[in-house]
């Protein structure tokens, strides 16, 4: 997500705090959060595919191979 973007997340934000929003800025709020949070999904989930658990005996087992398992 863009610096920009999450600045004015944040902006929206501390104005909501003080003043309070409007409607326009309540709708534009909820979508900037949205696509944050999509987007932090979306990072993560490549973060935990590519985790490997590692066993006392040495051996490692990638995290989405024990996903498919327990299916």
């Amino acid at each position: 997500m863009e610096k920009e973007k999450i600045e004015r997340i944040n902006a929206l934000a501390h104005k909501s705090k003080e003043v309070g929003l409007t409607d326009e800025e309540k709708a534009e709020q909820q979508l900037l959060r949205a696509e944050y949070v999509k987007e932090f999904r979306a990072q993560f989930t490549g973060i935990l595919d590519n985790t490997v658990i590692q066993y006392p005996d040495g051996s490692r087992t990638p995290l989405p191979d024990l996903k498919n398992k327990k299916k």
